[in-house]
């Protein structure tokens, strides 16, 4: 079952179940995933699981930012609410990389491009996105892999 899939059949047990919190956060992805369907120059072709991916992770990543906001004006039920947005949407992403398996998938990485300084940088990252895409924040990542050069 594709995530796309997979998505459909969550929105119908959300429906059915009456729970409109899920619901709501389920129709948001759903109609970020429909929103680049239609964008795209194939439109008959349904996304594929990493773009979905894509899409979950970016969404995460704003309602992140968007709790953090709303903790520091102090408006601790909208902060609640983006962190159950994210609780719903994370079921959509792979199981996350824990430090040590990040750590290894690091060094392998940069011995695969013969990474020297922090100017490898951006090489670095290119190889590494396609194997961690999902999996962790690429925030975190950018700043694990500058440590990892400059040492």
């Amino acid at each position: 079952m594709s995530l796309r899939e997979k998505l459909n059949a969550e929105i119908k047990n959300a429906m059915i179940n009456k729970n409109k919190e899920r619901l709501s956060a389920l129709r948001l992805l759903l109609a970020e995933v429909k929103k680049i369907e239609v964008e795209s120059s194939d439109r008959s072709q349904m996304l594929a699981d990493d773009q979905v991916i894509s899409i979950a992770s970016k969404m995460i990543k704003e309602r992140k930012d968007s709790a953090a906001q709303y903790r520091s004006a102090g408006r601790e039920e909208l902060a609640s609410a983006e962190e159950a947005e994210i609780a719903v949407i994370s079921e959509f992403l792979p199981e996350q990389l824990t430090a040590e398996e990040l750590n290894k998938i690091l060094i392998e990485t940069i011995n695969e491009v013969g990474a020297t300084s922090a100017k490898d940088m951006g090489k670095v990252m290119s190889a590494i996105k396609p194997k961690v895409q999902g999996k962790t924040d690429m925030g975190a990542l950018s700043g694990l892999v500058k440590a990892q050069l400059n040492k």
